[in-house]
């Protein structure tokens, strides 16, 4: 059961492109979406100039607008490493991810039944899927009568005029698959639709690996949280099997400092949606918890092997390496050298 979850559990990068930390990967990657929420400020913006826009086009930029507004606020707590604002970043970050693969899943069906609809015999009809005319109307289709690819133009004698020709158009066919009605799968065929649907894969294997990033420095700031303040007394620590916790188990508990408010009861919800990844106790997880306590205890605790006083430490150095003080004045010993005169 301990290699299954080893072998399917969720990876963990440590860092961004094996180049930069996982902080300066979060503020690209947040910037990123920054220039992409931008999109639905001019979406908006088109429609003073009269542009027409299908519901699904509509409620894509004002949730564009809307996510704009949350990632800049949410932004500046990167550096600050805000336990609750990185966790909802991140948590947000996933929601997005969602959001925009259901939008990109719609236009693309809408997409593909365009071009689908442009090479079948229907052509001259009202284009189908939501926000299919918009999408007809703006891609540069021009519907010719005829389908084909090219022409030739073949020279032939005028009648009645000796030295005049007349010009014959030969079109010849297309070599694009031809459908007597539109359907996502003759659009999908189309030699034009498989590299839009490689390169929507290739991006979307990027947008994946940026949600790991995300994750792990959220993931990283809320530990590192939990470490730091599982050493203050008032953290609630608790006994797990019968030894000391050194480590509290949710740092939005109800009795804690973060746990009060509004802000408290979303980050209980946002880590009971994930505690095995935020708070999990991996052998990893484990050996950097010990690893951050050892260096706590050095700091803050004296070693429990010094049983002797620091001075008589130290004056037993000197002796062994002779910068000891001088000997007594021999005036000051007894008869025998072993007294003091008094």
């Amino acid at each position: 059961m301990g290699l299954l979850s080893r072998i399917f559990r969720i990876p963990r990068p440590q860092s961004f492109l094996y180049l930069m930390s996982l902080r300066t990967g979060t503020e690209l990657i947040t910037l990123s979406l920054l220039l992409n929420k931008v999109s639905g400020l001019y979406g908006l913006l088109a429609l003073l100039t009269g542009l027409h826009l299908s519901p699904l086009q509509l409620s894509m930029y004002i949730y564009s607008l809307l996510a704009l507004i949350l990632t800049a606020i949410l932004a500046p707590h990167i550096r600050t490493q805000s336990p609750f604002h990185c966790l909802a970043l991140a948590s947000f970050y996933i929601l997005d991810s969602v959001v925009n693969a259901a939008y990109t899943a719609a236009f693309a069906i809408t997409w593909f039944l365009v071009i689908s609809h442009h090479h079948s015999d229907v052509s001259g009809s009202k284009a189908p899927g939501a926000g299919g005319e918009t999408i007809d109307d703006t891609a540069g289709f021009t519907s010719p009568t005829f389908n084909v690819t090219h022409v030739d133009v073949a020279v032939a004698p005028d009648q009645g005029i000796a030295p005049g020709a007349e010009a014959v158009a030969v079109g010849s066919p297309g070599l694009t698959l031809t459908a007597t009605s539109p359907s996502l799968g003759h659009g999908v065929l189309q030699p034009e639709s498989i590299n839009s649907i490689i390169v929507i894969c290739a991006l979307w294997a990027v947008r994946l690996y940026f949600i790991l990033v995300v994750m792990s420095y959220a993931r990283f700031v809320l530990r590192q949280h939990v470490v730091a303040t599982s050493r203050s007394p008032n953290t609630g620590l608790h006994d797990a099997g019968g030894k000391p916790s050194t480590y509290a188990d949710d740092p939005f508990a109800a009795h804690l400092p973060e746990g009060k408010g509004w802000q408290g009861r979303m980050g209980r919800a946002m880590v009971s949606l994930g505690r095995g990844y935020w708070l999990g106790d991996e052998d990893g997880d484990e050996a950097w918890v010990s690893g951050a306590e050892g260096r706590f205890r050095k700091r803050a605790e004296p070693s429990s092997q010094q049983v002797d006083p620091p001075g008589v430490v130290e004056r037993e150095r000197r002796r062994r390496s002779g910068t000891g003080p001088p000997p007594p004045m021999p005036q000051l010993l007894g008869s025998q050298g072993q007294f003091l005169r008094v």
